[in-house]
């Protein structure tokens, strides 16, 4: 219950700052009715997580058992299959040895 629960939260968030503008759509081209996604920039960090992971040598199964996740999840994150929570993403880059930093943009 304590995953769906956060799973459904995390859903509602993420449709509310879609709705704000703050999290850009992008039309998925070759549909067969209009359909949105959002922004390729999260695919484009998994992407770097997972070239990470693989440059290190380290397995799936070796991040799951590091940050107790089953293979299977870690498997469609990776394949953009399933889209993850930041805290996930935080402890699966925890696992690889890495952090996410924010910076500051110059904003013109």
């Amino acid at each position: 219950m304590d995953s769906f629960f956060n799973d459904t939260m995390q859903g509602l968030l993420k449709a509310v700052e879609i709705k704000k503008g703050n999290i850009p759509l992008v039309q998925k081209e070759d549909m067969p009715a209009t359909t949105f996604t959002v922004s390729n920039k999260e695919k484009e960090l998994i992407a770097q997580m997972v070239n990470l992971r693989k440059e290190l040598n380290i397995s799936q199964k070796q991040v799951s058992e590091i940050t107790g996740y089953k293979q299977q999840a870690i498997s469609r994150i990776e394949k953009n299959e399933h889209s993850t929570s930041l805290q996930t993403f935080c402890n699966i880059l925890n696992a690889l040895g890495y952090g996410l930093v924010i910076e500051k943009k110059n904003l013109r």
